[in-house]
């Protein structure tokens, strides 16, 4: 008897774990189901600048704490004058080596962010020059005034851009690291 009531308890716990499963199936596949924890499944998300109420004053989108700065971010330590142009070839040391990772991937960017003033070669004849719609002539990339330039001045030019041409700062288009390649790729691959 004992055994019978056993079964009968096993095969009802049965017959509602395949009731339960059958039931959560919809025949509608735009019916997302039963959510059993509704605030996890929804989000209740805030306007970027709209009103808060996490904060007394109810401002959403909260300034960064004064003098903070992302992680691994290192702000640069160079002006825009000539002074600070030599000095930064005077200190600033590249930490690339013109390998074949590296002279790839100065290219790429070279190729991206320069070709289309200073041209594929670096000779100056860029697309926005031949085709008239830059009418100042870039520095050739390939002339000695550029490549006997320590490296770390043409990476302030490009961080900057240049106060004796029109050439304007890309620093805040490519990070650091491609701004070197980008000097060793102008330094030993452009030759």
């Amino acid at each position: 008897m004992k055994l019978k009531i056993e079964k009968n308890k096993i095969l009802f716990v049965m017959l509602i774990g395949i009731g339960l499963v059958f039931s959560a199936c919809h025949r509608d596949n735009n019916s997302t189901g039963q959510a059993y924890f509704p605030d996890m499944s929804y989000s209740y998300a805030f306007e970027t600048y709209g009103s808060s109420p996490n904060f007394s004053d109810s401002i959403q989108m909260l300034m960064p704490v004064e003098g903070t700065i992302p992680r691994e971010m290192i702000p640069y330590q160079f002006g825009k004058t000539f002074q600070e142009q030599v000095r930064a070839g005077q200190e600033l040391v590249n930490p690339y080596t013109p390998d074949e990772a590296v002279m790839k991937r100065g290219k790429e960017q070279y190729t991206i962010f320069c070709s289309n003033c200073h041209g594929v070669s670096g000779k100056g004849d860029g697309y926005l020059v031949t085709s008239k719609l830059f009418t100042a002539q870039p520095v050739s990339l390939l002339s000695d005034y550029v490549q006997s330039k320590p490296d770390g001045e043409i990476f302030h030019v490009i961080t900057l851009g240049s106060l004796s041409t029109l050439m304007g700062a890309h620093g805040s288009q490519i990070k650091p690291e491609d701004r070197w390649k980008i000097v060793t790729y102008v330094k030993n691959g452009l030759k």
